[in-house]
């Protein structure tokens, strides 16, 4: 009984904590989000970015092709992350991460969350 109340009680802590998580700050000094492919291609290191468009083709396990119409970028997505419905290269998405530059390497979006719009 003891065990369960204590189960019940770190709950709500642990779904504060998990909404906690996803929050950004908007105020002074925020970078806003790039929103195309190409801006993400010349951004710095860590930009934020929220961009709709198609994961087009899967390279390895966590690593895709998106575009957003107009061009391509590979995005790394965790398998964790992929814990909605299943998608394909028809089904419209919003990713949200930042830019990753890795030393000799073309551009990336590390995507810490993707929404199906469709």
């Amino acid at each position: 009984m003891k065990a369960s109340k204590t189960a019940l009680l770190a709950f709500p802590v642990l779904v504060l904590s998990s909404i906690n998580a996803a929050a950004q700050y908007t105020g002074p000094g925020a970078q806003a989000p790039i929103q195309s492919v190409a801006a993400a291609l010349s951004a710095k290191d860590d930009s934020p970015v929220d961009i709709s468009g198609h994961i087009v083709k899967q390279l390895t396990t966590e690593k895709y092709i998106f575009s957003d119409g107009k061009d391509q970028i590979r995005v790394e997505i965790d398998s964790d992350i992929f814990l909605g419905p299943a998608i394909n290269e028809k089904t419209r998405v919003r990713i949200r991460g930042e830019v990753e530059k890795d030393f000799m390497e073309s551009p990336e979006i590390d995507v810490k969350a993707v929404d199906v719009l469709n």
